[in-house]
């Protein structure tokens, strides 16, 4: 929410269309979607934690859930509003992690 803050543009995520800015700082670097990505955390750390591997099915639920209901329609409308701009951003950060989100990070040698 930091980085939405610094750049005055809105955390929403139910509007979209309503960014002014596109925010690929901060933990942006590494992955489209990191408030997602902490749920789906929180998730799956309980599922640890009670050592139950069923309790891994909510966190994949999620993933499947947010996916298709809310990250292709954010992802449709950052197209749509920042066009060339949030195309570099999809080829450069993955929507969740990846190898790519960790050679980024990592200086090279």
């Amino acid at each position: 929410m930091t980085a939405f803050g610094r750049q005055e543009t809105t955390v929403d995520p139910l509007a979209p269309e309503l960014a002014s800015r596109l925010v690929s700082d901060g933990p942006f670097q590494v992955t489209r979607n990191p408030m997602s990505l902490a749920m789906v955390g929180l998730l799956v750390a309980t599922a640890i934690a009670r050592r139950s591997p069923p309790g891994l099915l909510p966190a994949a639920g999620f993933v499947l859930l947010i996916s298709k209901a809310q990250i292709e329609a954010e992802e449709r409308a950052m197209g749509a509003s920042f066009g060339p701009e949030w195309e570099r951003c999809v080829a450069a950060t993955p929507r969740w992690l990846s190898l790519r989100s960790f050679a980024r990070r990592m200086p090279s040698a």
